[in-house]
């Protein structure tokens, strides 16, 4: 059965960009421009993977997974690995994701080949 795999950037063109690449590769892939967004699509379905950006309008990728891990109301929850793919290097912003949750950072731009690699990896595939 295919993985499903929620995608957050409010980047129109990186979140098309990631679901070509991984429908391609068997996941199903489903979308959201924001933190708020992917809480909804939280609510209603069950995640096995969330790939999340940090700077968002609304709620940011940070707040959204802190928000995702210390709330019992999601179909997908504090159990579901967190892969945050950004621009963003910072050690500081690094443990803060990790204290909200995130367990795997990439910097942008990165190899298809990497992401697959890691999404596999994550997922328990290989």
């Amino acid at each position: 059965m295919p993985k499903n795999i929620l995608i957050v950037d409010d980047a129109a063109s990186i979140r098309q960009a990631l679901s070509f690449v991984l429908t391609n590769n068997g996941f199903n892939v489903t979308e959201a421009s924001d933190g708020d967004e992917a809480l909804e699509k939280c609510a209603l379905k069950r995640f096995d993977l969330i790939i999340s950006d940090v700077n968002m309008p609304n709620t940011d990728g940070i707040t959204f997974a802190a928000k995702l891990k210390n709330n019992n109301e999601y179909i997908t929850n504090s159990a579901t690995p967190l892969i945050m793919l950004t621009t963003e290097s910072s050690e500081e912003l690094k443990e803060e994701g990790r204290a909200a949750g995130v367990r795997v950072w990439m910097v942008k731009p990165f190899p298809p080949e990497k992401l697959l690699d890691t999404v596999n990896s994550v997922c328990g595939i290989r």
